[in-house]
């Protein structure tokens, strides 16, 4: 049936909310369900018997399980609440612990048997063993081990051998814990063993489409062999990310096994179409396989739900409109850029020629989309790989730029430092010549009745100064007088001419008329070296 077939009369589809305690549940269901199926749903969801809710908020008086919504002539958006008389109220520090074990991860480490595998899961605390989360389980925190093999069944006839199912039994680690029917490797929606398990542990397809083997009823793997499709293992949103969101040469089609216990066809299917040779190794190649099971009409309603939430409400009214022998089905699904293309329904009554063709001609829609995205998503790399090369010069450049910037500023720094210094010497120098001018002894005048000595020095430009002293004034004088000119004597030196000596290594506190500088003398000065 192909998926775009155009359906005359939908369904009307009615949203409802659902509160319980803290607790908010979104349900969505036709109108042709009855109060019933929405009790299966909150069944899985909330962890309650059906049997212990009232089901409250209706508009209506006199509903009860077998009422059909169309009857109650409601609106589309809904508000119901659940109560539960008949169970205790949980306390607040077991609710508390309970939903930290919740938020837990467990890590379950599967040992088969048969095949010697291993198998490493992650779940959360709030999936489910039939009807109980991991958290109450009993199971070890946070890694535990299981073991799962074949249990051997007592000695039938081919008869009754052919209306039993194979049973598989898991041993848990822990003492005493024996987890039966918990085969199941798929996971969606918090449920694990990918269907709900309240609605699976009877169903002998709960033991098929698992990596085990595909087991179903007769005689398990001396029915249908040890070829058989690998299902992914995981939710139905982590098998869209598998297929559809990574780079696009590594994309590939979702095939999803819709599963009918109850079925004609569904042994016949099984045995000579899906575990055909040349299926297993196309779907392998090519396909992301996941597999929910349709029999229970809770999981039905569960997986319509997420068909109308994933595909629409046209290809969930296209599969609920399939009748019980028209199961199995096949969904071959596509990720495009906005939404999630159902390419074709294809039901249990095909041949394995039908099939591939089938399956061929998806892949040759999927190949021709997946060029078209391989070549923009190289020429999107190839944008991004230039804005990068960009971005890197730029950013370079602006490397460049502050480094270049710092270092004019350390420059700047470092000369407005040796300024500063410069004028803090100038200053201090110049305070020394006041003070050492203004403690000079007056010149003495020409008519002075004393002894007088008359100093005639050249500075280092050329020119020349001129100074009185009285012979009997200390040499420190005429130095503290030079010093005044801005000429201190720790960097010049004074030099006599006749005899050429160097005054400023004589005694400062010997007079004029001792060192001989007596009448007259002309001295020059000399910068130290």
């Amino acid at each position: 049936v192909p998926s775009r077939q155009i359906v005359e009369r939908q369904p009307r589809m009615l949203d409802f909310r659902v509160e319980y305690r803290d607790r908010n549940v979104d349900v969505v269901l036709e109108d042709s369900s009855t109060v019933g199926d929405i009790k299966h749903i909150l069944e899985n969801e909330l962890q309650i018997p059906a049997s212990k809710m009232l089901l409250k908020g209706w508009k209506t008086g006199d509903v009860d399980d077998s009422t059909v919504l169309k009857s109650l002539h409601l609106p589309k958006n809904n508000s119901l609440y659940v109560l539960t008389p008949d169970l205790p109220p949980p306390s607040s520090s077991h609710s508390g612990a309970l939903q930290e074990s919740l938020n837990q991860n467990f890590m379950l480490i599967v040992t088969h048997r048969e095949v010697q595998r291993e198998y490493n899961l992650n779940f959360s605390g709030s999936s489910t063993i039939q009807e109980m989360t991991l958290a109450v389980s009993g199971l070890t925190f946070p890694c535990h081990r299981l073991t799962v093999g074949r249990r051997s069944s007592p000695v039938q006839t081919r008869e009754q051998s052919e209306e039993q199912c194979t049973d598989v039994h898991m041993v848990s680690d822990s003492d005493g814990d024996d987890f039966e029917d918990a085969t199941e490797f798929g996971v969606d929606d918090g449920e694990m063993f990918g269907v709900a398990s309240s609605a699976l542990r009877k169903s002998p397809m709960s033991k098929s489409y698992n990596e085990l083997g595909l087991y179903s009823r007769g005689e398990g793997r001396e029915v249908y062999g040890d070829c058989h499709p690998v299902y992914f293992i995981g939710s139905l949103e982590a098998a869209f990310q598998e297929a559809f969101y990574g780079k696009a040469r590594d994309r590939k089609l979702l095939a999803i096994y819709l599963h009918h216990d109850e079925s004609v066809l569904t042994n016949v299917f099984c045995s000579q179409m899906l575990c055909a040779e040349s299926i297993v190794s196309y779907l392998s190649q090519n396909f992301i396989t996941w597999a929910w099971d349709m029999t229970k009409e809770a999981n039905r309603a569960r997986f319509l739900t997420m068909c109308t939430r994933h595909f629409g409400s046209v290809v969930a009214q296209t599969i609920r409109t399939q009748k019980t022998d028209q199961f199995p089905l096949f969904l071959i699904i596509m990720g495009k850029r906005s939404s999630n293309e159902v390419l074709n329904v294809i039901q249990g009554n095909t041949t394995v020629d039908e099939l591939m063709m089938r399956l061929m001609a998806a892949m040759e829609i999927f190949s021709a989309q997946q060029q078209e995205d391989i070549k923009d998503e190289d020429e999107r790399e190839a944008r991004e790989n230039v804005k990068r090369e960009q971005d890197e010069a730029y950013r370079i450049s602006l490397e460049a730029d502050r480094a270049k910037r710092e270092a004019q500023e350390r420059e700047m720094a470092e000369q407005f430092r040796l300024e500063q210094i410069r004028k803090e010497q100038e200053e201090e120098r110049e305070a020394i010549r006041l003070s050492l001018e203004q403690s000079l002894p007056p010149e003495p005048k020409e008519e002075s009745t004393e002894s007088v000595s008359k100093l005639r020095i050249r500075m280092p430009s050329g020119e020349f100064f001129e100074r009185r002293f009285l012979a009997s004034s200390k040499l420190q004088v005429v130095f503290d007088f030079v010093a005044s000119k801005g000429y201190p004597w720790e960097e010049y030196k004074l030099l006599g001419t006749f005899p050429r000596r160097d005054v400023t290594q004589l005694d400062p506190n010997k007079s004029l008329l001792e060192v001989k500088l007596y009448p007259q003398e002309t001295l020059f000065l000399e910068a130290k070296e």
